[in-house]
């Protein structure tokens, strides 16, 4: 049985596909290490600011302070002295994808990755006055920091499917001659009275560099958590400093006023010790875990370790296999200076979890309680995503971000390799850079493997990407998937990829200023215009790859051109 296809409503075309549950044979090709493009920063001449449109809507943003909320008190990190930096910031640069020859490597794997840490992170340096570390870019959490409202997989009484993919393509403004394919997937939702109960621990960081605003946010942003419990769920608390000790015991959801002040009496001590607080922390979690509850541990802090085992996989060794026993671990990562980001992420990934970055309170009510199914229960594990490009049809290709989710092709179809999770509700979004030939028929083929939580063999859906996804311009195209071309043009200016040294600030800005009316009313998409007008008045870099290869010779199909 194949899976059926569906265009959205209007004149948008668009892939819409339910997984099934197929059992396919895997694609079984071999992927060449991935070159890599030197990371740096371009600097294109700016063009002149667009006219304002005629639809009411502001085409310079300001940029928004936090909302108002129950925790207005909070300041917003970034903004406050104390918060400029006082320590490194730990990052790791994983390269830029490279433009790819089809005719020598016609196939893309990659893992999933719902995080959404390094935008927020970014938010709150721009808000700060400064460009974020380009290290600290990861173009795909800068897109999946929005929501698409794709369509729903379709529900049906004997196996609801987990999740739904839509795809379509348009002309790339910033390529020329290459067209922007935009690839979704959309869990299903479940809702909250359907919600198993949780079985939650928080696992806090109470040492010295926590002191101040960083453990008041992380006692704002659980308690915005704790709101939402119900008397079924479970909460426990861990905190550690030198060392780990139980705050409170497992308590019911019901007893509010005790968790609230368990989470009051937080104050900082010691060094930090990730180790001892993770370690106690799944204990806690193993006590309750099974009966049909969620078990989910929550790691709060700025990632800095000086004591006991410092490194994510050696953490995990210690652990002995529990996150892969259905205790799932979200970090979730506060402050600037003095800041681990490569531990936080790395936590995640070991865990089998996600990375979320809370600079302020809103950030905490979108990661905790806007999606708290997502936010507690994987609806599909070890996700994977391969493309294979028709070489008749397609001649370059590439895939923009997930650097440090590459899979070599065999690992697709290998179930012993780990890949990320897709929480309910929870959407995912990937961009291709493709070049077609001319009169090409179809794209290639996408193909999907997922595990249901729990299980040990993954499924497999394949389709055709035919040429009914083409769209001749932009304006043909969902409002969405042109924000998700904008958000990552946004992130590449600011990592300074190769690819986009041709384009100006002033570009992407007219880019988000082409967006839907409707669209650019959202909190979250004005927020992104006012943060691209500030990256473009702090930008004074220069291009570094002026010397070697001026920008009026840039060439997009011949320099530089990967053959791996």
């Amino acid at each position: 049985m194949k899976p059926a296809l569906h265009d959205l409503v209007g004149a948008t075309p668009r892939l819409v596909v339910a997984l099934a549950a197929l059992w396919l044979p895997a694609c079984a090709t071999s992927k060449p290490e991935a070159g890599k493009v030197p990371a740096g920063a371009p600097a294109a001449a700016e063009a002149p600011a667009a006219a304002a449109p005629e639809d009411g809507v502001p085409t310079t943003m300001p940029l928004p302070p936090a909302p108002a909320s129950d925790f207005a008190d909070t300041p917003v990190l970034g903004s406050t002295e104390s918060e400029r930096p006082n320590g490194p910031m730990v990052v790791e640069h994983y390269g830029t994808n490279p433009t790819v020859d089809t005719r020598v490597q016609p196939v893309s794997t990659f893992s999933i990755d719902v995080d959404t840490a390094a935008y927020s992170l970014a938010r709150a340096v721009l808000v700060d006055g400064r460009l974020p570390d380009r290290a600290a870019v990861r173009v795909e959490e800068f897109v999946n920091s929005f929501r698409y409202d794709y369509p729903p997989p379709l529900a049906t009484v004997a196996r609801p499917e987990p999740f739904s993919v839509v795809a379509e393509a348009f002309p790339s403004p910033n390529r020329r001659g290459f067209h922007v394919l935009v690839l979704g997937l959309k869990g299903r939702v479940i809702d909250e009275a359907a919600r198993p109960p949780a079985n939650l621990v928080f696992v806090v960081d109470v040492s010295g560099s926590m002191e101040g605003t960083r453990l008041q946010m992380v006692k704002d942003a659980l308690a915005v958590l704790v709101e939402r419990l119900r008397a079924d769920d479970a909460v426990s608390l861990v905190v550690y400093g030198s060392s780990a000790h139980v705050v409170l015991p497992p308590t019911s959801g019901a007893d509010k006023a005790s968790i609230r002040a368990a989470l009051a009496r937080l104050r900082p001590e010691g060094s930090t010790n990730v180790q001892a607080g993770l370690l106690l922390g799944y204990e806690m979690a193993s006590e309750r875990a099974g009966n049909g509850r969620v078990t989910r541990l929550i790691l709060c802090s700025d990632g800095v370790a000086n004591n006991g085992v410092t490194d994510a996989d050696g953490i995990f060794a210690t652990i002995d296999g529990r996150a892969q026993r259905g205790m799932a671990l979200t970090t979730v990562g506060v402050g600037m200076g003095g800041y681990n980001d490569v531990l936080l992420e790395r936590l995640a990934v070991k865990g089998q979890g996600r990375y979320v970055y809370v600079d302020r309170p809103d950030e905490a009510r979108r990661a905790f309680v806007e999606n708290l199914g997502g936010a507690l229960v994987n609806i599909a594990s070890d996700v994977k995503i391969q493309l294979e490009l028709d070489a008749d049809a397609v001649e370059r290709y590439r895939l923009i971000g997930f650097e440090n989710r590459h899979l070599e092709n065999q690992e697709f179809a290998d179930d012993r390799v780990d890949a990320g999770e897709i929480g309910a509700g929870h959407e995912v979004t990937a961009l291709y850079e493709i070049k077609l030939r001319p009169g090409a028929d179809r794209i290639g083929w996408l193909r999907v493997r997922a595990k249901t939580p729990g299980e040990s063999a993954s499924r497999l859906i394949e389709e055709e990407l035919g040429a009914r996804l083409v769209r001749r311009s932009a304006a043909e195209v969902s409002g969405t998937s042109r924000l998700a071309l904008v958000a990552s043009s946004f992130a590449e200016k600011l990592r300074g990829s190769y690819w986009v040294r041709n384009l100006a600030w002033a570009a992407i800005e007219e880019q988000w200023r082409a967006l839907p009316a409707e669209l650019r009313r959202r909190d979250d998409v004005a927020e992104l215009g006012a943060l691209i007008a500030r990256a473009r008045t702090l930008d004074t870099r220069g291009d570094p790859f002026s010397a070697e290869a001026p920008l009026a010779t840039m060439d997009f199909d011949h320099l530089p051109v990967t053959r791996r």
